[in-house]
């Protein structure tokens, strides 16, 4: 596989130096790409970075994934309005760890093949180098003219930017230039990835193995995500989409991929999977044929489901689908754990109550408008049975005098109410 000409057909290059393309096709090269630590786990921000890793090793290229941890403690400004707040070591020392669990789902770290995976952490070669020594051998071979025409350092210096540039942030394209140095000269890296936003501190690298060490090095970035409609790539309402599930369950992981407009779809699923050319071609052509089947959107939250998280997660999340818009049985419902089924409803309207009442025997009309307050009345409710628009754990209630039981709870403390097609309400019997 020809590195560069497979991320050109999947739309992941925007820039790349002369003489790039010619290394990669000679030997296996090393090359690398940088990872914030500031947090314990991956955003689908980073996968685009990731992906690139994931077709260089395939490629048959040595992968080196750098975690940031003394940038870390500094902020990159690219692109960026502000400042980073500054981590501890032993934080950083425990998002590495979070990372690389994560990352070895994408890359192959533990074979003894000759391009496996690395994982490094720019701390451990920055923490002992003091200052004196750095500006002394690295400053002095970079101008302070070089560092100042870069975008990342124009944009923050505008006066309309209101915020400016410290000192600890103008200084972060050497370190960042100083690692491309470090990994040129102990793992053999003539290659650095990254997103466009990293062109400058890239080349900065480039620039200062060519001065320093009189040596050849290139870079390729990535063009930065954009949604079709102009939003931000990877934002909801409730903030980044995750990796790991403790902050983004996997149905929500799944149903973010699962909902993105057919463009989208056509340019994420060449840029988030590995699946061919002509197995994506193939899946366009069915999907222009019968778009409401949404073909593409389902294969390419299958893929990530598979890659992040489970099969059992995957199957999950299509049985909650199923269940929430589809035909999904009270068996299906029933089998949900506690965790799936209050991640799945988190926003719905819930209502907590005593599990006395269902012991007790309370009527449907007093547990769902009297104790709950999911219906403004009893006439109401009344109304909406009789037309056959309530539903119990999926299943039509047709009797107005119906009594839930112990036995319709799911996990003995769950009621599932529907309202019409898409309206749900949770009651919890505590």
């Amino acid at each position: 596989m020809n590195f560069v000409q497979e991320l050109t057909w999947r739309g992941m290059i925007h820039n790349i130096t002369p003489g790039a393309e010619e290394i990669l096709s000679k030997e296996i090269t090393s090359g690398y790409l940088g990872i914030d630590p500031t947090a314990d786990s991956l955003h689908i921000g980073h996968l685009v970075g990731v992906m690139m890793l994931r077709h260089f090793q395939k490629a048959g290229h040595r992968p080196v994934a750098l975690i940031g941890g003394a940038t870390g403690m500094i902020g990159d400004p690219s692109m960026k309005s502000a400042e980073r707040n500054l981590l501890d070591e032993e934080t950083l020392r425990h998002n590495q760890a979070a990372i690389k669990e994560q990352l070895s789902r994408f890359l192959d770290f533990e074979s003894d093949a000759p391009n496996a995976a690395i994982l490094v952490n720019n701390y451990d070669w920055m923490k002992d180098y003091s200052f004196l020594n750095f500006i002394r051998d690295i400053g002095k071979h970079i101008t302070v003219n070089y560092m100042m025409a870069k975008d990342s350092v124009q944009k923050r210096l505008q006066p309309d930017s209101g915020v400016g540039m410290s000192f600890t942030e103008f200084s972060y394209q050497l370190l960042q230039g100083y690692d491309y140095q470090y990994l040129y000269e102990h793992e053999g890296c003539r290659l650095q990835l990254g997103g466009s936003d990293q062109w400058g501190n890239i080349t900065t690298g480039i620039e200062l193995i060519r001065r320093r060490l009189q040596g050849e090095a290139y870079g390729i970035t990535c063009p930065l995500i954009t949604k079709a409609d102009g939003g931000k790539f990877g934002k909801t309402e409730s903030g980044n989409v995750w990796l790991d599930r403790r902050y983004t369950s996997p149905y929500k992981f799944y149903q973010f991929w699962l909902n993105v407009s057919d463009e989208d779809a056509s340019k994420f699923v060449r840029i988030f999977t590995s699946l061919p050319r002509e197995e994506i071609e193939a899946l366009e052509a069915q999907h222009a044929q019968s778009p409401h089947t949404r073909i593409l959107q389902a294969r390419l939250a299958k893929e990530l489901m598979l890659l992040v998280h489970t099969q059992e997660d995957y199957n999950t999340a299509t049985q909650v689908s199923e269940i929430l818009f589809g035909k999904g049985s009270v068996e299906t419902l029933k089998s949900l754990d506690d965790e799936t089924i209050l991640s799945v409803f988190e926003g719905v309207p819930q209502a907590k109550v005593s599990g006395d009442h269902i012991s007790g025997g309370m009527g449907l009309l007093d547990l769902l408008v009297t104790e709950a307050g999911f219906f403004q009345s009893k006439g109401e409710l009344r109304k909406l049975i009789k037309s056959g628009g309530v539903s119990i754990n999926k299943e039509k209630v047709s009797d107005e005098s119906y009594v839930p039981t112990v036995d319709d709870l799911i996990n003995g403390k769950y009621l599932l109410i529907q309202r019409g097609r898409k309206n749900y309400y949770l009651l919890i019997a505590e």
